[in-house]
């Protein structure tokens, strides 16, 4: 019997102590759509928290602590969806300029334009309702 294997694209929804969040503008998203939450996948093996802590760490410099669940959906041929809060606990912006073109802090009454809509869902405590975006997509 045959198990379907599944890619895990994790996006995580982080705050600073000041309620904003953060919003990076990825290089390898379309044009005009490229405001978004931190995203990633799961490496093998990887508990999705540390995916979210990894991917912020890797892209933006800051260390964050990953928190409650805020999403789940299936059902995107062989990929699966997971997005988590997420809590700054220090460190500075430095930007990985392979994959980030900007990184900044944004009050959610003040979310950018050009941001994905799953995502602005995602920032405002909104359950999304589209798919989120592949990472790197």
């Amino acid at each position: 019997m045959a198990h379907a294997k599944f890619v895990v694209g994790v996006t995580g929804v982080v705050r600073d102590d000041q309620g904003r969040v953060l919003l990076l503008r990825h290089r390898m998203w379309p044009e005009g759509r490229q405001w978004g939450l931190p995203t990633g996948y799961a490496n093998k093996s990887e508990d999705f928290g540390e995916t979210v802590e990894r991917e912020v760490r890797e892209e933006t410099g800051p260390e964050v602590k990953a928190g409650r669940l805020i999403h789940l959906k299936s059902g995107y041929k062989l990929r699966v969806e997971v997005a988590y809060e997420a809590l700054l606990v220090g460190g500075d912006l430095k930007i990985d300029s392979f994959e980030i073109l900007d990184a900044k802090w944004f009050s959610p009454d003040e979310l950018p334009e050009g941001m994905q809509e799953s995502h602005r869902s995602l920032a405002l405590g909104a359950e999304p309702q589209h798919p989120l975006p592949a990472p790197g997509a």
